[in-house]
């Protein structure tokens, strides 16, 4: 095949080709007498690999995973993709967090009489009471003092510490908390949800698009194995 016939199938310009190609994206190419690129099935394979790839962890992370492969380096290559896997997996659970933490504020609690002290309010968390005050420190909780000097948790600053709490547990780090606490706060959990409809929705099609990369990249290893399948030599390690 030409390099406009390789890139025909996916609409892509003859340019974007030889750029693959430099990249380690696609097996080096043999060349015509007349030093034009002589393009077979396996670079046929090895694009729909990457752009496959591409569309599930990313146009930086498929090029990794696809040099990696033309090297011979199939374990650098699956572990790119483990580690794409595994932080899907925490965007999920991110997710689930915020969600629960959103269900956990709009949900009726039983009121607070009186207000807890730290220690009080820490054991209801399982948390330690330095915990709590690392999270004043941050601005995430703004508890009252009693004459004493102690600090003391208001109804609304139990609800706030529940919904800390539950972002923690899914992996949100402090400073993104504050902004997600302004939003609910403010009144606005129907924003919030749909907010996370439309994420749920992204992280599946990521899902699905992981799949068939997976697929792709398959097709490409089972035809870089048959014997009678010719292939450039594997790159040097850069």
């Amino acid at each position: 095949m030409r390099t406009v016939d390789l890139a025909r199938e996916h609409g892509l310009s003859t340019q974007a080709i030889r750029n693959y190609e430099a990249a380690g994206a696609l097996p080096e190419a043999e060349r015509a007498p007349s030093g034009h690129r002589r393009y077979t099935e396996l670079h046929a394979a090895a694009l729909r690999a990457f752009l496959s790839l591409a569309a599930a962890h990313g146009h930086a992370v498929a090029t990794e995973i696809m040099a990696a492969t033309n090297e011979d380096h199939l374990d650098r290559a699956l572990d790119l993709i483990d580690r794409s896997h595994a932080a899907l997996l925490s965007d999920r659970a991110a997710l689930d967090a915020v969600a629960a933490a959103l269900t956990d504020l709009t949900a009726p609690h039983p009121p607070t009489r009186t207000p807890l002290p730290v220690g009080a309010l820490a054991h209801r968390l399982g948390l330690r009471p330095a915990t709590l005050r690392r999270w004043e420190s941050e601005g995430l909780l703004v508890p009252e003092r009693d004459r004493s000097g102690h600090r003391t948790y208001r109804p609304e600053d139990v609800r706030d510490a529940h919904l800390i709490a539950q972002l923690r547990k899914g992996g949100h780090p402090l400073p993104l908390i504050a902004p997600l606490l302004a939003d609910l706060r403010a009144g606005a959990p129907e924003a919030v949800a749909a907010s996370l409809t439309t994420r749920r929705a992204h992280l599946h099609t990521r899902a699905r698009a992981m799949l068939t990369g997976a697929a792709r990249l398959d097709d490409y290893l089972a035809l870089r194995s048959r014997p009678t399948t010719p292939h450039a030599p594997a790159r040097a390690h850069r």
